[in-house]
């Protein structure tokens, strides 16, 4: 019996040895290694953000995304001036002119930024900003919330809160909360008061036009464009794009606070109405990505913006480059969480692009 029991053992530590330290292949020659990022390298001087992103690109999971990230961006080069010149007070740009140049094929790339309404909640909005009046970006798309957030915050302040603060107490406050954010109720009081008076004169505008060569359609990247002119205050993306001439497209601006005044407004002018159309916007956009003689998305959230992005982008059968940055995931089929290669798909992106998705 032992020595039956010898065997046994001895079968099993064979075949565990196997499993276990199974030989591996000889990795290729320019295999890359995991590298880490040494903080003694900076010793003696400051580490720049450039130090930080180009030391994630070979640490692994989504650090080396970020580190794709940031190669993909700058392929697509971060200012207009190599593409046509200084800037002058008297020298405008169409949208089609505002774009970037790949430094490779020397070709123009018109760059669709997208992004979601908690990022202009939040002290990213300044970000957006900057890209926006320094004309680094040829369109954007965004939610309602991306819109009127901006514009609301023009008016009054957003405050620090918590994520578990009592809602109901809250509501009884007056307050509202976007995640750890604390809006007060009087900020889209105060939105009512100046939007009303503009959603007037638009109508105004509407009706007396009508008939002649001139006359006015309102689309809603025409209503933010408005929007942004009457804000008239350089910390609001909005007030940006309407002074570059950078358009803002969003193609649910019905869906927040904004579409409550519109809402409320048809009560004030009835029976004459405020007409918001949509169908020309879809042209407008995709004319851009049609005639863009290379397309880059750079979409920061998942949801509508990231669709019509990718859809304008479809027109042209596909962007060259893509960068999506969101926490969706792809198992539950939505197109939010979908990763680029399933874009590849659709004729989204090209095959072979420059494309990464970052969680």
């Amino acid at each position: 019996m032992a020595t039956q029991g010898a065997d046994v053992a001895s079968a099993v530590s064979s075949v565990s040895t196997a499993a276990v330290l199974k030989q591996s292949i000889d990795m290729p020659q320019d295999a890359q290694k995991v590298e880490e990022l040494n903080f003694n390298e900076f010793a003696g001087r400051s580490i720049t953000v450039e130090d930080l992103l180009k030391g994630t690109r070979n640490m692994g999971f989504q650090a080396t995304s970020i580190g794709e990230a940031v190669r993909i961006i700058n392929e697509m080069v971060w200012t207009l001036q190599h593409c046509y010149g200084p800037f002058t007070p008297s020298r405008k740009l169409t949208p089609l002119q505002r774009s970037w140049r790949c430094p490779e094929t020397g070709e123009k790339t018109t760059i669709f930024l997208g992004y979601t309404s908690n990022l202009i909640s939040s002290g990213l909005r300044g970000v957006f900003r900057y890209l926006v009046e320094h004309k680094h970006v040829s369109a954007v798309v965004t939610t309602a919330g991306g819109i009127e957030e901006d514009l609301i915050k023009c008016i009054g302040d957003t405050y620090i809160g918590s994520f578990n603060a009592s809602g109901a107490s809250l509501r009884e406050q007056g307050v509202n909360r976007i995640g750890n954010l604390l809006v007060p109720n009087n900020n889209y009081c105060a939105f009512e008061d100046w939007v009303v008076p503009i959603l007037d004169k638009m109508l105004e505008e509407q009706e007396a036009s009508k008939g002649t060569e001139d006359e006015i359609n309102w689309t809603p990247s025409k209503v933010i464009h408005r929007l942004g002119k009457e804000i008239n205050d350089p910390r609001s993306v909005c007030y940006w794009a309407y002074k570059n001439e950078i358009p803002i497209f969003c193609p649910a601006l019905m869906d927040g606070s904004f579409g409550d005044m519109t809402y409320f407004h048809t009560f004030k002018s009835s029976p004459l109405q405020l007409k918001i159309d949509i169908v020309e916007d879809i042209r407008r956009i995709n004319r851009l990505g049609v005639s863009a003689k290379r397309a880059g998305m750079i979409i920061l959230g998942g949801g509508v913006v990231k669709h019509h992005i990718a859809n304008a982008c479809l027109m042209r059968n596909g962007a060259e480059s893509a960068v999506y940055i969101n926490t969706n995931q792809e198992f539950d089929g939505s197109d939010a969480g979908a990763g680029t290669d399933e874009a590849v798909s659709w004729g989204k992106i090209k095959a072979g692009a420059s494309s990464v998705k970052e969680s």
